[in-house]
């Protein structure tokens, strides 16, 4: 499989107000490399004109490149940031985990911060699998030749979530007062809102819900990075009058609105490899990291993106738009990014609630056609996600 050798950043940043500032940045690759069909085998990957064409590893992308720099940090050479290598071994409250991070001394520099949640992700390897122990050796969601990585001890294998510095400002997740912080697990390969241990709406000390009996949240660990805030994950959208939107900070072009139609993963695929729009055919369905980078995680209402410059057609509280990347640890399904609500349940509850967050990313199954899709398809211990084979579609070139 081709893809394109990594590029330096350039930062072009004015002294005016950080909002105007012309910068760019790549979408780094997921560095997903094998295609898959419906129901979770690794396949050949299709000819173009053939179903399931469009996947992922299908097209060139700014691949993944870090360089160990020997005193404990590691520089990601494609966005300039540099990365803490190896993380405390201790989960910690969101406010611990900012402080730890402000406080840290390492390779030089003071001035380290918890990353937010696009810089987080651009760290996500999507060759990562969660495996059961019968099954053979879990692989983490990130590159473990750079960057150390262990599963949790005295827990289930699945919970390495980190931090992020990005806090859910459309309102209270899980318990239903809950504050919350993204954050990315590089177990099982899901961005989700983590409580911070605070209530939502006064800002005291949580209580109940998904607080231990020491009256504290779980926490997260945390990885920190040091490097200009506010530049990597910033937009600078454009309409370009013609039905599609440009990113100058991405340099990808992205179709302004959705079609209102609800499709199954091949008939996504299908469509975005068809799709003849603003003069342009070469449109392909988003991998995980691309459609992530036009999420509003500072917008307080629904849904999680820029509605003046963009069009989601369908008023509905779930908003799932599909990506071209297979998720690793149920290869059947394939991941979504949530522009409304990322609906789970869990104990008593009979109803969904926003367990996850707008901008979480989730997965989806690729269709019902020949296989099992009860409730429990998308359960863990904690809770269970709201499932469905068809989802909404934006596409991007």
């Amino acid at each position: 499989m081709l893809r394109l050798s990594h590029i330096a950043l350039f930062f072009a940043v004015s002294a005016v107000n950080a909002h105007a500032q012309d910068i760019t940045y790549p979408v780094v690759d997921t560095m997903q490399d094998k295609c898959f069909d419906l129901l979770g085998d690794e396949v050949a990957c299709p000819a173009k004109g053939d179903d399931l064409f469009g996947q992922d590893a299908q097209y060139s992308r700014v691949e993944a490149s870090y360089t160990a720099q020997g005193d404990g940090t590691v520089l990601d050479n494609n966005t300039g940031l540099v990365w803490e290598k190896t993380p405390q071994d201790d989960r910690l409250q969101y406010s611990e985990a900012l402080s730890y991070c402000s406080a840290l001394e390492l390779g030089g520099r003071d001035n380290w911060r918890v990353p937010s949640i696009k810089e987080l992700y651009s760290l996500a390897d999507n060759r990562g699998e969660l495996l059961k122990p019968e099954q053979g050796e879990p692989t983490p969601y990130i590159d473990t030749e750079y960057f150390d990585f262990s599963y949790p001890k005295g827990h289930m294998a699945f919970a390495g979530q980190y931090w992020s510095s990005t806090l859910y400002v459309k309102g209270p997740v899980q318990n239903g007062r809950n504050q919350a912080a993204f954050g990315f697990n590089f177990a099982d390969g899901h961005i989700k809102a983590y409580g911070t241990g605070l209530d939502f709406y006064t800002g005291a000390a949580a209580t109940g819900g998904l607080t231990g009996e020491d009256g504290k949240a779980p926490g997260n660990y945390v990885r920190c990075v040091s490097g200009q805030e506010d530049v990597y994950g910033m937009n600078a959208f454009s309409d370009n009058g013609d039905g599609t939107v440009s990113d100058r900070a991405t340099g990808l072009m992205w179709q302004k609105a959705d079609d209102g139609t609800r499709r199954e993963w091949k008939e996504a695929l299908a469509y975005c490899e068809a799709l003849d729009l603003g003069g342009y055919d070469d449109w392909r369905l988003p991998t995980s990291k691309a459609l992530q980078s036009i999420v509003d995680y500072k917008r307080t209402s629904f849904p999680a993106i820029d509605t003046s410059v963009f069009t989601i057609t369908e008023d509905n509280e779930t908003l799932d738009f599909w990506t071209s990347t297979t998720f690793g640890d149920w290869k059947n399904y394939a991941n979504v990014i949530a522009f409304g609500k990322a609906l789970s349940k869990a104990g008593d509850q009979t109803e969904y609630s926003d367990w996850h967050g707008a901008g979480a990313q989730r997965s989806s199954i690729k269709t019902i056609v020949g296989q099992e899709t009860t409730e429990d398809t998308t359960c863990s211990v904690n809770a269970c996600d709201y499932n469905r084979s068809d989802n909404l579609v934006r596409c991007v070139r």
